[in-house]
């Protein structure tokens, strides 16, 4: 597999975006903080496809885990991966590769009857992050799954639904504005 610079370059961009946009918190009374970590993991996994958005995601995982403050609220190491929001950590790796296997598949299509799929597959990658975040959190709080949900899911799904909508028509600009600068970029080589 041959990685072009370009590929390199915006896959550690994306992990940068992530970065910035997990930084802002709102905190909670039941101590998970609203963050933007969604909007930007849907993003990073709608432009650059489900290699290299995957990609960026690890990439983000790892350096908040050797120490780079990069979790939400500035926090990093591997205390805050195997504590009660290590889950949710872990759970952005398969929904950024179910989202961008979504843009990869019925997105590029761009056919409006796949729509429906495009949606479908992305909230099973939202889903893929928010299993693994209350399981860990269950396990780490010692409390029963009700709870674990309440805590950890339930108040963050509307606005992970709308951060992954809103991360889908983002995208749509983003790649726009890739394709047309990769365009002058070869126009101005030539």
């Amino acid at each position: 597999m041959k990685l072009s610079v370009r590929a390199i370059c915006l896959t550690a961009m994306s992990a940068a975006v992530t970065a910035v946009l997990s930084i802002v918190t709102i905190p909670t009374p039941w101590g998970v903080p609203f963050t933007l970590q969604t909007f930007a993991v849907a993003l990073g996994a709608y432009v650059l496809g489900a290699r290299y958005g995957t990609a960026a995601v690890a990439l983000y995982v790892l350096l908040g885990f050797v120490g780079v403050p990069v979790y939400a609220g500035m926090k990093a190491g591997p205390a805050v991966l195997l504590g009660p929001t290590g889950g949710y950590l872990f759970g952005f790796l398969p929904m950024a590769f179910l989202c961008g296997a979504a843009a990869d598949r019925f997105v590029l299509q761009e056919r409006r009857r796949l729509q429906p799929l495009f949606f479908a597959v992305s909230a099973l990658g939202l889903l893929c992050c928010h299993v693994p975040g209350i399981i860990q959190l269950r396990f780490i709080l010692k409390t029963d799954w009700a709870t674990a949900a309440m805590t950890g899911s339930v108040p963050y799904l509307f606005k992970d639904v709308l951060s992954v909508a809103a991360a889908a028509a983002v995208a749509a600009g983003v790649k726009k504005g890739l394709s047309t600068a990769g365009m002058s970029a070869e126009r101005n080589r030539a």
